[in-house]
């Protein structure tokens, strides 16, 4: 019987061991193998190098794409502060205004209301008128903090009030705007 020396533990499958009395072919085909092997090996660990290239690249691009976002939406926020800010202000202005015409127009109507109701009920509107112009120049005078914090105080002392007032407001803008798009049509 041929002697035939097996490889061992310590020698690589690859590598060209003769076998004694193995034919030519078969160690060249185990030395193909054992290349073939060394190079998935390469191409593989190449292919997890680009993979962990491209990861950290989308990686970073990822971040730098939130961090600009995050820069216009603050932009954003700031700008919508700004022009909240001018609003408000403008609303104010109107609202004041407002007020204002209103005291004056009531002011001008005691007189009338002398006549055909009574001094008394004249005097009501003298009253009434002084008081919404002294709401009208109060709210000129008030920054926002100060509007604010008046009314957290009203809502606190009288919450019914509050909600009554809110509901006249918004029936009267709901009337305002319901208004303005019948005369546009």
């Amino acid at each position: 019987m041929a002697d035939t020396t097996a490889p061992t533990a310590d020698t690589d499958i690859g590598a060209a061991t003769p076998v004694e009395g193995a034919p030519e072919g078969l160690a060249d085909a185990k030395t193909r193998f054992g290349k073939a092997i060394e190079e998935a090996k390469a191409g593989a660990a190449a292919l997890k190098d680009e993979a962990l290239g491209r990861t950290a690249a989308y990686k970073d691009a990822a971040a730098s794409t939130a961090s600009d976002w995050q820069e216009q939406a603050g932009a954003y926020a700031s700008q919508a502060k700004e022009k909240g800010a001018e609003l408000a202000k403008v609303g104010k202005t109107k609202a004041s205004d407002a007020l204002s015409a209103l005291g004056q127009t009531i002011s001008g109507s005691a007189a009338t209301i002398d006549e055909k109701l009574g001094v008394q009920y004249g005097d009501y509107a003298r009253s009434a008128a002084r008081k919404v112009q002294e709401t009208a120049a109060s709210l000129e005078a008030k920054d926002f903090a100060e509007l604010g914090e008046d009314l957290k105080e009203t809502v606190r002392k009288s919450p019914a009030l509050a909600v009554g007032i809110a509901a006249v407001a918004g029936f009267a803008l709901a009337r305002l705007f319901s208004g303005s798009d019948k005369t546009d049509a």
